[in-house]
């Protein structure tokens, strides 16, 4: 469709480094695509970063330009661009981050499996059928979602939410009467979404414990 109308396609990876969809590795699935190495992603920086990656000589160049300031040379701006370079630290740390990328998103691979063997008493997101996952985090649909995270950090489990608000409700959408819509399945999963504890190094015990402690407040 994108193609009968010109329309370039951004590809949101941001946290699927190292995943794949029919084959094809995450990243190569649109015309340009965007990835975050926010610290908390499965391949984080030491601070802020991210990176675009495209196959289009064109889009690399407006890219690079609009990342400095519009600049191709200094002092010299001809779009109206940003200040977007990241350090070069971050890079440093991310080149030796990547080469365990694969090893670590087997291991998530190994705790989401077992989170599936053991956990009851909250609703679990299926596996994809045509590709890999990577679980930069582990979302669980849970009833009485805010009491069972009371009960999980009263046990010394800390888990999060991903996310509370959906965009169609956001602030600054507000001008666009989004509020008037309604997506029922979306507004579900913002109100029921838990998400586990999820990190390469969860040991077997440590997801025995949390689904354990699920299966508690369950029966309550």
């Amino acid at each position: 469709i994108a193609r009968q109308h010109g329309i370039v396609v951004i590809e949101d990876a941001a946290q699927a480094a190292g995943s794949t969809y029919k084959g094809r590795p995450a990243g190569s699935l649109g015309d340009i695509a965007c990835f975050s190495f926010y610290p908390a992603k499965n391949l984080g920086a030491i601070g802020e970063g991210g990176a675009v990656v495209t196959d289009s000589p064109a889009h690399a160049e407006r890219m690079r330009t609009l990342r400095d300031h519009g600049s191709t040379k200094k002092y010299t701006h001809e779009l109206l661009g940003y200040n977007y370079r990241m350090e070069a630290i971050q890079g440093a740390a991310l080149k030796v981050k990547l080469r365990k990328l694969a090893a670590w998103n087997t291991s998530r691979n190994k705790v989401a499996a077992q989170y599936r063997r053991v956990v009851t008493g909250v609703e679990l997101i299926p596996e994809a059928e045509d590709g890999v996952q990577n679980y930069h985090i582990f979302p669980a649909l849970g009833q009485r979602r805010d009491d069972l995270r009371r009960h999980l950090a009263d046990n010394g489990i800390e888990t999060g939410i991903h996310y509370p608000v959906p965009a169609h409700h956001q602030p600054v959408f507000r001008d666009l009467g989004l509020g008037a819509i309604e997506l029922p399945v979306t507004e579900m999963v913002c109100s029921r979404e838990i998400s586990l504890p999820m990190h390469p190094y969860l040991t077997a015990s440590e997801i025995e414990t949390v689904a354990t402690k699920i299966g508690e407040f369950a029966k309550q």
